[in-house]
C-alpha cells in the first residue's frame, strides 16, 4: 500500500504536528452565577463543581481563574423572588446585585473581559424573556426593556452585551441605544440560533428562572430547523452584532458549521448546563472517563467552527491545559 494514513499517527510528536484543531483557555468564556450575601459558595446539585457565588467569593474565583489563563467571564444573576416583577425593573437598578457585581469586577480586574446577559427571565415574575400579556410574549414592547438593561450594563463596565432573549429586532434596537449613549465600543454577542432545548434545565435550577407558565417555543428556535438559523444570523449581522452564537452546542454542531461557512463574523457556541451535567453524571457513575470526554466534546465544538466556547468546563480545561 502506497497510502498508509497510520504513518501520521505513529507517535505523539507526529500526531501533534498534524493536529488540525486546537483549543486554549483564551478561546473560552466561563459562565459564573452571582447571588446576594457574603462568603457564599452554594453548590448547584445538577451541576457538580459549579456554584452560586456571593460577590466577595466570586472575586476570589475570578482571581483563581486568571491564574489559570481564563480572561473571559459571563455573569448571570440569581435573584430572590421579591425582586422580580412583570417588567424586570431590577435589571436596570444601579444599586442592584447584578450591576454592582459588574462594576466591582471591572474595577478590581480591569483587564478581564466581562460578558453580560440581556434577557428578562432572571428578573421577571413570569420567568419569560419578554413581557407577558394574556399568555402571549410581546415582542416590540419588550425591546425598550432590553435596551435599558443593555445600556445599564454598559454603564457598569460590560465589555460584551449578550442578548439571550430571542426577540425579533433586538440586536438593532440595542445597538442604537448603546451608540446613542456613547457606548460604541461595547460589543454585542447575539444569541443568534438559540433553540428551545431540553438541555437548559440545570441552568434554570441555578437561577430559579424557569417559566411560571407555558414554554419558550414561540421565541426560541425549533430544534428541527437548520435553514432558519441562516435567517436569524443574517438579521443579527445586518443589525450590528459582533459575534453570532449557537446554543446549545453539542446537539447543534451542524448549525455551528453552517453559520461558520456562511458568515464572516466570529462564531461562538454555548456548551450549556445540560450538556455539562450529562458528562458529569456519567463520569461520576464510572460510565466514561470525564476528562477525556470533556476534551473530546470541546474539540468537537471547536472543530465544527466555533472560535469561542462558553462552557462550565472552562476552569477544569484550564487546569488540564497547564498540566496535561
Amino acid at each position: 500500500m502506497l497510502k498508509r494514513p497510520r504513518r501520521n499517527r505513529k507517535s505523539a510528536p507526529i500526531r501533534a504536528m498534524v493536529e488540525e484543531t486546537s483549543l486554549t483557555p483564551a478561546q473560552l468564556i466561563f459562565p459564573l452565577f452571582v447571588t446576594e450575601g457574603e462568603s457564599q459558595k452554594i453548590s448547584i446539585p445538577s451541576m457538580p463543581n459549579i456554584y452560586r457565588w456571593s460577590l466577595d467569593t466570586l472575586l476570589e474565583e475570578i482571581a483563581d481563574c486568571q491564574e489559570l489563563g481564563i480572561q473571559n467571564f459571563a455573569i448571570f444573576p440569581h435573584l430572590e423572588e421579591n425582586l422580580k416583577d412583570k417588567y424586570a425593573s431590577e435589571s436596570s437598578n444601579p444599586e442592584g446585585l447584578y450591576l454592582r457585581t459588574l462594576e466591582t469586577i471591572k474595577s478590581q480586574f480591569p483587564k478581564v473581559c466581562v460578558m453580560t446577559d440581556v434577557a428578562m427571565d432572571p428578573y421577571s415574575s413570569d420567568g419569560h424573556d419578554g413581557i407577558v400579556e394574556n399568555g402571549k410574549i410581546l415582542n416590540d414592547e419588550t425591546l425598550p426593556v432590553l435596551a435599558k438593561m443593555a445600556v445599564a450594563q454598559a454603564q457598569a463596565g460590560a465589555d460584551i452585551i449578550g442578548p439571550s432573549d430571542m426577540m425579533d429586532g433586538r440586536i438593532g434596537y440595542i445597538r442604537k441605544a448603546l451608540d446613542k449613549e456613547g457606548f460604541t465600543d461595547v460589543s454585542i454577542m447575539a444569541y443568534t440560533a438559540k433553540y428551545a432545548s431540553a438541555f437548559y434545565g440545570p441552568f434554570r435550577d441555578a437561577l430559579d428562572s424557569a417559566p411560571k407558565a407555558g414554554d419558550k417555543k414561540t421565541y426560541q428556535m425549533n430544534p428541527a430547523n437548520q435553514r432558519e438559523a441562516l435567517i436569524e444570523a443574517q438579521a443579527d449581522t445586518e443589525e450590528g452584532a459582533d459575534f453570532l452564537m449557537v446554543k446549545p452546542a453539542l446537539a447543534y454542531l451542524d448549525i455551528i458549521q453552517i453559520l461558520n461557512q456562511n458568515f464572516d463574523l466570529p462564531i461562538s457556541a454555548y456548551n450549556v448546563s445540560g450538556e455539562y451535567a450529562m458528562l458529569k453524571a456519567a463520569a461520576q457513575n464510572g460510565w466514561l472517563d470525564g476528562e477525556k470526554a470533556m476534551l473530546e466534546s470541546l474539540l468537537s465544538i471547536r472543530r465544527a467552527g466555533a472560535q469561542i466556547i462558553l462552557t462550565y468546563f472552562a476552569k477544569e480545561f484550564a487546569q488540564y491545559f497547564q498540566n496535561p
